[in-house]
């Protein structure tokens, strides 16, 4: 079974467990690496802050590690 990223997990959790999602988050506009908040924000909060839709990320942070 594939590994699935959730809402819950830290933003930096995923970008150290799947660098390639780095390419997702760049696609949003959102430059997460270096951001202080990165390393205690979880997806949803993040998302939001930026007006981004938390479940539409998470289906396409999925879908990148899936590949």
């Amino acid at each position: 079974m594939a590994e699935k990223i959730t809402k819950e997990m830290s933003i930096i959790d995923v970008v150290q467990q799947y660098p390639e999602t780095l390419e997702v988050f760049a696609q949003y506009g959102l430059g997460c690496i270096g951001c202080a908040a990165a390393r205690f924000e979880n997806l949803e909060a993040g998302a939001k802050v930026h007006g981004i839709d938390p479940d539409k990320l998470v289906e396409d942070l999925n879908a990148i590690i899936n590949k």
